[in-house]
């Protein structure tokens, strides 16, 4: 092994555990646990335990590789050490500001990401309006990604329209090969042992409940779970991938998003593996390009709109919505709830701290768009409550895709759906006390009801977006508008 004078020893977050986080095997590596981290907020239990054992995981993997601090505070353990240290730049504004204060700590360029830093830069300075899809198929030129010489793969970049099925009529299920397993181990009983001591002496408060482990903390662990998605999910993934299904939570998604923000997986890796999927026959390419477009399109994206648009993006507030969040949603009471969608999935949330996409946009966040919360509030409880939740990825799909708090500097139009949208892409409605059809009156849906709330509300603010002129127009029309905006304002912060 190199000594540490030689290389420096890498100092790597708890998001940074994959060996691509390391400039050779052998490096010496430090690694600290950070008890005040999980007491400034109230995680989910889920959460908490899921990043504690992935970096305990990780500091028994490497042995006397690595030095492995358990200490208060960063700055604590950080006294401690001596030599040469280098750190992976984090992915939080307040860690990177963190590390570059430290003397002698060197901060190389972010890892974890398919396009770094410097060439979104510069793709960005050739663009009127940071499109998304721009971006993408930028990206999948420069990686060969899907790619036949100059062309897209069939002639096409985007099967965005044929993935958007509804969900199948007359089943619970998709009815395929459930993702992989975890298995807990001496690990995880200590964490979960210390997680109790620490509740029960009041040094931390959790919302959530706690469970078995369901998700990977190693790398070993989230190549298995790798492999399963790609042989037995994702040939079903494309078609439902917007849909919901009240009897299948998971649908066909990967559930790698926690891994890989836990740094264990490489992101570009994962989609040449779906590429090879493809090119061998065993799933479609539109499955294929939807997983690919999340790996090198989406996550990238909302990785560099977070540096991108400034320290300031986080407070903005574009339709000036001040409520905050309710108690029984901050503390994810599902059976507060009487509408089965959203009672359904927060109890998801409660249960597991992971819903995919869809509920999280068309339900949770279409909730709280509607009802004016204010999106620094929402953007923390996503962090806080999501397994895969971290303060560069929520900030960016809160604050800009889902409250289009930033004006639409990502989104044209705001996110916000009445009822008839969940009933078409789901099968929640059918069983609901709720109409979706309904606006006034004890059966009016509250997504049917908010949604021409959101409009009344904020239709000053939104006439001048082109985007929007159709639905203004029918808010025109609506001759029980005003009896709308009463009912709601009445209901209040109340669960629906």
């Amino acid at each position: 092994m190199n000594n540490v004078a030689e290389t420096g020893r890498r100092w790597c977050f708890a998001d940074q555990l994959g060996p691509h986080f390391l400039d050779h095997p052998d490096q010496p590596v430090l690694l600290i646990e950070s008890r005040a981290a999980f007491g400034r907020r109230r995680f989910h239990r889920r959460k908490a335990h899921l990043v504690l054992s992935a970096l305990r995981h990780r500091a028994a993997e490497l042995g006397d590789q690595a030095v492995f601090l358990q200490t208060r505070t960063y700055r604590e353990a950080l006294d401690t050490v001596t030599g040469p240290l280098s750190v992976c730049q984090p992915t939080s504004r307040a860690a990177d500001s963190f590390v570059r204060s430290m003397p002698g700590v060197e901060v190389l360029p972010a890892r974890g990401f398919c396009t770094d830093r410097a060439q979104f830069d510069e793709w960005a300075r050739g663009q009127r309006t940071l499109l998304l899809e721009n971006f993408y198929r930028d990206a999948r030129r420069r990686f060969d990604l899907l790619m036949d010489g100059d062309e897209p793969a069939q002639g096409r970049w985007n099967f965005d329209a044929d993935n958007r099925e509804p969900a199948p009529k007359n089943t619970d299920t998709l009815g395929i090969t459930a993702p992989w397993q975890a298995e807990e181990d001496e690990i995880d009983e200590q964490v979960r042992a210390d997680l109790d001591r620490w509740e029960r002496e009041g040094a931390v408060a959790f919302v959530g409940c706690d469970g078995p482990r369901e998700f990977p903390v190693t790398a070993t662990e989230a190549q298995s779970a790798l492999q399963i998605f790609l042989r037995d999910r994702l040939p079903h993934f494309g078609p439902h991938e917007d849909a919901m299904l009240s009897g299948d939570r998971l649908m066909a998604h990967s559930l790698l998003s926690a891994p890989m923000n836990l740094g264990l997986l490489d992101p570009l890796e994962c989609a040449y593996a779906a590429e090879d999927a493809y090119r061998g026959g065993h799933a479609s390419l539109g499955s294929v390009e939807g997983y690919v477009r999340q790996l090198i399109g989406w996550r990238d994206y909302i990785w560099h709109v977070y540096w991108h648009f400034g320290a300031d993006y986080r407070r903005r507030n574009a339709l000036q919505a001040q409520a905050g969040l309710p108690d029984w949603f901050s503390d994810l009471d599902a059976d507060a709830v009487q509408a089965r969608c959203l009672r359904d999935v927060l109890a998801q949330v409660r249960d597991h701290g992971w819903v995919h996409h869809i509920p999280r946009l068309m339900v949770l966040s279409n909730y709280a768009l509607q009802r004016g919360w204010h999106p620094a509030a929402v953007t923390d409880w996503f962090h806080r409550c999501f397994v895969d939740g971290y303060d560069w990825v929520m900030v960016a799909n809160v604050v800009g895709m889902s409250q289009h708090a930033d004006g639409g500097l990502m989104a044209t139009k705001p996110y916000a759906a009445g009822g008839a949208y969940i009933n078409r892409m789901s099968d929640y409605c059918g069983q609901c006390r709720y109409h979706p059809s309904e606006r006034v009156g004890e059966l009016a849906c509250p997504y049917t009801a908010g949604y021409w709330w959101f409009l009344h509300r904020n239709r000053r603010r939104l006439e001048g977006n082109r985007r929007m002129n159709q639905p203004l127009a029918g808010l025109r029309r609506l001759k029980d508008v005003d009896e709308v905006v009463a009912q709601q304002r009445r209901l209040g912060q109340a669960a629906p």
